[in-house]
């Protein structure tokens, strides 16, 4: 085997190593990525598509010549074959196409298997990254609930602190309202007192000014009497004297 096709074989078996150990089940996508974000990998990716491209260019190119030796050596043993050659010429003529054949498997599984490799990679890392979004996205949603439930014992809290501040506010209120009341009765009956001895008091004056007054009016019809008793003595002294 020529060092290229060696080349070629190492690759396929290192290929076929890495797929093997990126699907074992108990590493996870997101150890995968931590590991590809190690500073040699990193350094490695600015690079990557190069070389996956200069790769798939080197495997495509020992594809096709193996390709075409299994087609020159297929055509060569089916003439040589119908020739009825000495067998030793025969077997170095199969010899070339069992070489060619392996060749083009190796070359081909590895053409494959590099494009597989490339696909399990990518996918590994949108998982991780979906992984990772998850884990974000379902924490912030925990967040989000208990902020929620802590905003609602938060709510039911104020909303019973200030129906018992309502409470107590209507209490007092109640309180205030029935003190002023109070205050307004003692007013009403301080000045239903009041308004009760200044009744009293006009009423006694009125008395009394009624009594002066029947007094005055007996004084009156006292005078009136003495007056007209005076009338008529003064009107008999003139008749006689007329007389």
């Amino acid at each position: 085997m020529t060092f290229q096709w060696t080349a070629v074989a190492g690759f396929l078996y290192g290929e076929i190593a890495v797929i093997l150990v990126l699907c074992l089940p108990f590493i996870s996508p997101l150890r995968w990525q931590k590991i590809f974000m190690i500073p040699l990998w990193s350094k490695m990716a600015v690079f990557w598509n190069k070389m996956f491209l200069t790769i798939i260019v080197l495997l495509i190119v020992l594809f096709l010549d193996a390709v075409r030796e299994v087609r020159k050596y297929s055509s060569v043993h089916v003439n040589e074959k119908a020739a009825n050659i000495n067998s030793s010429a025969f077997d170095h003529i199969q010899m070339k196409l069992f070489r060619s054949q392996r060749n083009l498997y190796l070359s081909g599984f590895s053409l494959f298997l590099w494009l597989v490799l490339r696909r399990t990679v990518t996918l590994l890392t949108q998982l991780a990254k979906e992984m990772v979004s998850h884990a974000a996205l379902e924490t912030q949603v925990n967040d989000a609930t208990e902020a929620a439930k802590k905003y609602m014992a938060e709510n039911e809290r104020l909303q019973e602190a200030l129906s018992g501040q309502g409470s107590g506010k209507k209490k007092e209120s109640n309180e205030a309202t029935q003190e002023k009341l109070k205050e307004e009765v003692e007013y009403l009956k301080a000045e239903l007192q009041k308004t009760s001895t200044a009744f009293q008091k006009a009423k006694n004056e009125v008395a009394a000014v009624k009594k002066q007054s029947d007094g005055v009016r007996r004084e009156y019809d006292h005078l009136m009497k003495e007056y007209e008793r005076l009338q008529q003595s003064l009107n008999k002294a003139e008749d006689k004297k007329d007389l």
